[in-house]
């Protein structure tokens, strides 16, 4: 199955199953009309089906657009790791991205006024559905509800500012989610899959899932350990090699790029690359 969160054309949050091309509305009145909910419920089965839109008629936002947490994992591919000339490592490198710096698939991405060093991270993303805290490596994929696709995009100079990760992946509107949850038994077998990045039709990112070094299991397994994990939490499991920032000259992205990042079974992600508006609220 796949699941998308979207805006009803009438203006409404609410969320359905993508099916042959249309979307069947499974949002239902009151708090339970999110994606977040259903998982915490888990009523995804069970619910009634409502109307069905064309994808035409409605406006897709993030998968999910309320998680309690999302937590990224960084340098998680060995390729990105000796570009960046970093050590091998023990443990994840984990940092956080707040819900305001995602945008929907077909959105746009902004880059921010105060640099022009904005780099593209193709993801694959985990999505929870089963609470845990501690969660064993060997029950680790008992708890996720679904894969999707991230665009972990990064404004490279505020990134390096200090050792911490955080300013350069949180302005608003920088990173990218969807475009739809696709449950484990649809995604099937994730390791040969490859996760390709494009800017401008150009493929500037491809290596097959397998090549992470931490991988999803380790992954739940770790941060599970320092916070509970609740359904609706978003992991980002790191870029691979092939970043623009690394690239000689650089290669960042620009207003009119096109950037799509595309895994497998799971979809693509595509997303324009705007300026920051002067006018924005300051």
């Amino acid at each position: 199955m796949r699941y998308v969160s979207f805006y009803r054309p009438d203006g409404t949050p609410s969320f359905g199953r993508l099916s042959n091309g249309r979307i069947v509305d499974l949002g239902q009145g009151g708090a339970t009309a999110t994606l977040k909910r259903a998982l915490t419920l888990d009523i995804l089965a069970s619910l009634a089906d409502g109307q069905s839109y064309a994808l035409a008629d409605i406006t897709l936002l993030p998968v999910i657009p309320d998680p309690d947490r999302i937590i990224c994992i960084g340098v998680n591919y060995d390729a990105h790791r000796k570009e960046t000339g970093r050590p091998e490592a023990l443990h994840p490198t984990v940092f956080t991205r707040w819900n305001h710096s995602l945008v929907a698939d077909g959105a746009e991405l902004v880059r921010p006024r105060e640099s022009e060093c904005f780099d593209y991270e193709g993801e694959l993303a985990v999505v929870i559905g089963q609470a845990g805290r501690r969660i064993a490596r060997s029950d680790a994929l008992s708890h996720i509800a679904g894969y999707s696709i991230f665009n972990d995009a990064s404004v490279r100079d505020w990134q390096r500012h200090t050792s911490q990760f955080t300013p350069g992946k949180n302005f608003p509107a920088t990173g990218a989610f969807g475009p739809a949850l696709v449950t484990p038994d649809e995604a099937g077998q994730l390791d040969p899959q490859h996760l390709i990045t494009r800017l401008n039709g150009v493929i500037v990112q491809d290596q097959p899932i397998s090549d992470m070094i931490f991988d999803i299991p380790a992954i739940i397994e770790y941060v599970s350990s320092f916070t509970p994990l609740s359904p609706g939490d978003v992991i980002a499991t790191g870029t691979p090699g092939g970043v623009g920032d690394k690239r000689v000259p650089p290669l960042y992205m620009k207003p009119g790029d096109k950037v799509e990042v595309e895994i497998g079974v799971i979809g693509t992600l595509q997303n324009h690359i705007v300026d920051e508006c002067p006018d924005i609220a300051r």
